[in-house]
């Protein structure tokens, strides 16, 4: 299966996808996965930087209704910072820390205790300028409540970005599925299925098994996060089936570093790129394709690549619905530290992803 040669480098980058769609069903199946799950996550860089920006802008509206001039105006906004920053890290700190007891709590338990927590913190960033000397009369009743609204809009914002991810996960086992369903695609296993059964009756239930697992994996109803480890066995018994299929012209390659096995990526991620490089790369050709799935740990980042040759061109570009939920359903898990990025250069089309350990 596998192929020895380094026909392809690591500075090309592209991707083509099918198109996706969803149902109610499937939408709702996602939601019910949310259950155990806090409603909103601090715990991602992408969360505290914006966190963190919003009760910036919070602070430098708030002070300009009593500022008269703009070097008053900045002297306010630092004096406030030295209270408010402080409380609002504090709030994403123990919001973090305490996301697993958050998970066992009901939702709305859960927003009483972000802004309960929020109030908390609004006391210590008041309590932290009267403790320096900066605060005559400290405001103790309004910094309380400023820290729960503040807290309330950022959970309310957290919860719509969470919210976000259940039709995208949807979306991806549903057209995963149709994928694997396909009628050409049913058609061509089983016939090569049909034809091993009298020759090699091995290969002929080795395939057939190939393909339940990839249904049972389709039709799984967890909506978690998987590791890589995972994803590359599904495509590894994705390209077994279409490795009798096709025979020679499927020439496959694997660089697989070990320590990056661990990765968390959203399920069902990688398979449909892979069968994307075999549609696109090898069905069209008479000659075939190179399809190489390369990962690699580098420091906390793992890269994720596949690439393929594309012997008959690009071909009609498709409307790219699938790609936007692919980028969507890594941004969502993964934010600011997920990257997509796709290309296509002198006959080679490669998806590259970035994903934190």
């Amino acid at each position: 299966m596998e192929s020895k040669s380094g026909f392809m480098k690591d500075t090309q980058i592209l991707s083509a996808f099918q198109e996706l769609t969803t149902t109610g069903d499937a939408r709702a199946t996602a939601m019910q996965q949310t259950a155990s799950r806090p409603v909103f996550d601090a715990c991602q860089t992408g969360v505290v930087l914006r966190a963190v920006l919003f009760v910036e802008v919070c602070v430098g509206v708030a002070v300009g209704f009593s500022s008269q001039n703009l070097l008053d105006w900045m002297a306010r906004v630092a004096l406030v910072t030295g209270g408010a920053l402080p409380a609002a890290l504090a709030w994403l700190l123990l919001a973090c820390v305490s996301r697993r007891v958050l998970a066992g709590l009901s939702e709305v338990a859960q927003h009483t205790l972000a802004v309960v927590l929020g109030a908390a913190t609004g006391l210590y960033g008041c309590a932290m300028l009267s403790w320096t000397g900066l605060l005559v009369s400290p405001p103790w009743v309004a910094s309380a409540c400023s820290g729960a609204l503040l807290s309330g809009l950022l959970v309310g914002a957290l919860v719509l970005r969470s919210k976000g991810q259940m039709p995208a996960h949807a979306s991806a086992r549903l057209a995963e599925l149709q994928s694997r369903i396909r009628p050409h695609f049913l058609f061509n296993t089983l016939n090569s299925a049909i034809a091993l059964v009298r020759a090699e009756p091995a290969k002929a239930e080795a395939l057939l098994e190939d393909l339940s697992d990839l249904f049972r994996q389709a039709l799984k109803d967890s909506g978690e996060p998987v590791s890589l480890g995972d994803e590359i066995n599904l495509a590894q018994r994705y390209l077994a089936i279409e490795q009798v299929r096709f025979g020679e012209r499927l020439r496959v390659q694997w660089a697989l570093d070990p320590q990056a096995m661990g990765a968390k990526l959203p399920p069902l991620l990688l398979q449909p790129l892979v069968e994307n490089a075999v549609r696109h790369g090898v069905e069209p050709s008479a000659l075939g394709a190179d399809v190489r799935i390369s990962t690699q740990r580098r420091g906390s980042v793992v890269v994720i690549k596949v690439t393929n040759t594309v012997p008959s061109g690009q071909g009609v570009a498709g409307q790219g619905l699938a790609q936007r939920n692919v980028r969507e359903r890594l941004a969502l898990l993964h934010d600011v530290q997920g990257q997509f990025r796709s290309g296509l250069h002198n006959g080679v089309y490669q998806v590259r992803m970035e994903v934190p350990l």
